[in-house]
């Protein structure tokens, strides 16, 4: 077994994994600056924002079981050179996306408040919690707009790099962070955190019209969109064998959402103080940790080509080496984030030196648990790759519930423990999903194709 491969092999992995890390680089550096930008206005402006994020992020989660849902068979069709089923599954993704994106619209715009709430509790440091509370829920709303550009650009994207085409949705995300940074300068200071909500949805707008336009304007390096809305017609029986195997996705993706809003809401008993410490260790965390999230994703495209092409030995040799390299990243990210913790806190100057310190505290348990964290990401792409969607709920939904959201809640309510003892703790569990997801790799069943062969392409 082969755990190190060639230097034409890491080509063809960076190839594609380094366009999808500068992206996400990028998506979380618009955070960064934002998070920045709203910490100067205050601690319970920067918990407010940190609870409406908190919340958002469990609508993004749905969007990305969608999409990946279908791009399941979309890698395969992409592997297969199969245009018009590549057609027939990027509808699915938009008709999907928008679908979803709706639904969470209304409903933060309606259940906003007692939702929030839900995270504000008093424990004596003084904290206002109605200006807490009033802040997160007009940022919830003005960033609810987003989620229109954001489910369409988010299917565009998985499209292009399905189809070898990364670079674009990249220099789109570079184009929106400029953006979102210039107009945070702009607005912030004048609107509050209603200023970091507009910059984030006109940016989000920008972001998702380059990609349309690229795609449109050069048909030729993306031939799966010529004509593909001259219709948006699915065939039902595509449609049912994505949803048979999408729902379970999409399921896993939005419990696991709500899992980690569980373990934040946890950590929210320990005051806003701890909630605006958290938000900014996670924030930088997240833009680091886009290393190995980032191959994550390009495994799933990898182990997905090749699936579709019915090599099962090569996938597993594929596979061996990149979760070797997912580790390495690991171990990277965590000597980067000991550092991070160290001079992020200080960017903060306006916020207390409470909330700075524990701030660093946070960062250096993430990470502490970088190294676990980068595996089970990869063990959970490879998982996913072959399309056993029921097996991948269970792996990934399973473990942030029985694993890290019971630690949290248990050590948070049945204990005395400090909330950075519980963080930590929160971290390290995961390497007992490192071990189960070392196991379900090792037995094989991902290593499936689940398209049919593909027809004869016109010339």
């Amino acid at each position: 077994m082969k755990l190190i491969g060639t230097k034409d092999f890491y080509k063809s992995v960076f190839r594609i994994a380094i366009p999808i890390m500068i992206q996400n680089v990028v998506t979380n550096s618009v955070s960064l600056v934002n998070n920045i930008t709203v910490g100067n206005l205050g601690t319970e402006s920067l918990a407010g924002v940190a609870i409406a994020n908190t919340l958002i992020s469990v609508y993004y989660l749905c969007i990305f079981g969608a999409i990946s849902a279908t791009g399941l068979f979309g890698n395969q069709y992409a592997g297969r050179r199969d245009y018009q089923g590549e057609q027939y599954v990027f509808r699915m993704m938009i008709k999907l996306a928008l679908f979803f994106s709706g639904v969470w619209m209304l409903f933060f715009i309606l259940a906003g408040k007692p939702l929030i709430s839900l995270f504000l509790h008093d424990n004596g440091d003084g904290s206002n919690l109605a200006l807490t509370l009033s802040e997160g829920y007009r940022y919830l709303v003005v960033m609810s707009i987003s989620f229109l550009p954001y489910s369409i650009n988010s299917s565009y994207s998985e499209m292009l790099r399905e189809n070898g085409r990364a670079r674009i949705p990249m220099m789109s995300s570079i184009t929106a962070l400029v953006t979102s940074l210039i107009l945070n300068l702009i607005l912030v200071p004048i609107l509050g955190v209603i200023g970091a909500a507009v910059a984030a949805v006109v940016s989000r707008f920008i972001e998702c019209a380059i990609n349309i336009l690229w795609t449109h304007r050069y048909p030729e390096e993306v031939p799966f969109v010529y004509h593909v809305f001259d219709t948006m017609t699915v065939p039902k029986e595509l449609s049912r064998r994505i949803l048979i195997k999408g729902i379970p996705l999409i399921i896993s993706e939005t419990l696991w959402s709500i899992g980690e809003t569980v373990i934040n809401q946890s950590y929210s008993y320990h005051g806003v103080t701890a909630v605006a410490a958290i938000n900014m260790a996670v924030t930088i965390s997240s833009l680091v940790n886009t290393a190995f999230f980032s191959l994550g994703v390009s495994i799933g495209i990898i182990l997905g080509n090749i699936l579709g092409t019915g090599d099962m030995e090569k996938a597993r040799d594929t596979d061996n080496k990149l979760l070797t390299l997912s580790v390495f990243i690991g171990f990277c990210v965590s000597a980067v984030l000991l550092g991070l913790g160290i001079v992020v806190p200080n960017l903060y100057s306006s916020q207390p030196e409470e909330v700075r310190h524990l701030a660093k505290l946070f960062i250096w348990c993430e990470a502490a648990g970088a190294p676990f964290r980068a595996y089970g990401n990869a063990s959970y792409y490879t998982i996913r790759s072959g399309g056993n969607t029921v097996l991948t709920f269970f792996y990934d939904c399973g473990s942030i519930w029985a694993l890290s959201a019971a630690t949290a809640y248990g050590l948070t309510h049945f204990t005395n423990l400090g909330v950075v003892t519980v963080y930590l703790a929160v971290k390290l569990v995961e390497g007992i999903k490192c071990l189960i997801g070392t196991y379900l790799v090792a037995k094989g069943g991902w290593m499936t194709s689940i398209v049919d062969s593909p027809p004869e392409q016109k010339a």
